[in-house]
């Protein structure tokens, strides 16, 4: 059993936990919340932080769930690699999200 909020283990048996006084879950339900890179997808590239919080708005007003990985540099004042802001959605909405942004983009 594992505590969805501290993440700390228990043996079978325990229900609650005893620092965050929350229903323990499964490992597996735990599992199941984990996000992991490989489910993923990119659908949206740019340098600027508003326009990928701005996609990130309306794929959620379709229902989508997005993250925004950011891998920009402030100590870096180029563009390039370094700079690249990207908007991810898991593997099976990658389709209606990429329909979604390009009525944005039009």
């Amino acid at each position: 059993m594992i505590c969805p909020k501290c993440e700390a283990e228990y043996v079978d048996g325990v229900s609650i936990c005893k620092d965050c006084n929350v229903d323990l879950i499964t490992k597996a339900e735990f599992e199941r919340h984990l996000v992991r890179h490989a489910d993923w997808s990119s659908v949206f590239s740019t340098n600027e932080r508003y326009e990928a919080e701005m996609i990130k708005a309306n794929l959620a007003g379709a229902n989508i769930e997005s993250i925004i990985l950011s891998q920009k540099d402030k100590s870096f004042p180029g563009s390039g690699d370094l700079s690249v802001i990207k908007v991810m959605v898991k593997k099976n909405d990658i389709e209606d999200s990429k329909n979604i942004i390009a009525d944005i983009i039009k």
